[in-house]
């Protein structure tokens, strides 16, 4: 038997017989069990008068919500990507740098705007079914797969404003400002702010 299925089944036992559970966590951390441990063993179990020790649902790994919140958030990934990509080809047509070539075709803006009419609405589907399959919160907040995703992404966004904080910093250091180059770091910056507070409402919801 596992050490987890020890502690559990010590912790189920005690509380079938009435025992308090600051003696429970008392006498387990004198056998050198750790609080976390502790705590963990005894939120498994609800105590109701009259009744034995009940058990709490645990967290779950399901293989059809990975396939649907890896898919939510590939897609997720692109609408964000081609997003930037569209926003700076639109802010070098509007704020040209005289410096530099462009090549004044139609295709620079034309392949963002095909991903994104490809992405935006998987994305939106998808994340309709994600909603309507998490009507049970409960259930949903136990779902490991939808927390780590959710986790990673956030990361991810998170490393992407600092990557551009820090270029903005090293411009400014430089002299190099400019209000092109503002215009695309502030579109970054948006865009990794959105998908923060959607990630922030996964993870909380």
């Amino acid at each position: 038997m596992k050490s987890g299925d020890v502690l559990g089944e010590f912790v189920r036992q005690a509380l079938a017989e009435g025992r308090d559970r600051a003696d429970v966590t008392a006498a387990l951390t004198d056998a050198g069990w750790s609080a976390r441990e502790i705590e963990g063993a005894l939120d498994r179990w609800a105590v109701s008068p009259g009744l034995p020790p009940v058990p709490r649902p645990s967290a779950y790994v399901s293989a059809r919500e990975a396939l649907l919140y890896g898919l939510l958030f590939i897609a997720l990934a692109n609408v964000v990507i081609y997003t930037v990509m569209l926003g700076f080809g639109i802010i070098n047509r509007l704020l040209p740098d005289p410096t530099e070539i462009y090549y004044s075709g139609q295709g620079v803006l034309r392949w963002p705007i095909a991903a994104l009419i490809a992405f935006l609405p998987l994305f939106l589907y998808l994340n309709h079914r994600a909603n309507r399959r998490g009507d049970d919160q409960a259930a949903r907040q136990r779902s490991l797969v939808r927390r780590w995703i959710a986790s990673l992404v956030t990361l991810i966004a998170i490393l992407a404003l600092v990557c551009d904080l820090v270029t903005v910093l090293y411009v400014f250091l430089n002299g190099d400002l400019s209000s092109r180059f503002i215009a695309k770091v502030a579109l970054v910056a948006i865009e990794g702010a959105l998908v923060l507070a959607y990630c922030r409402e996964e993870l909380d919801g």
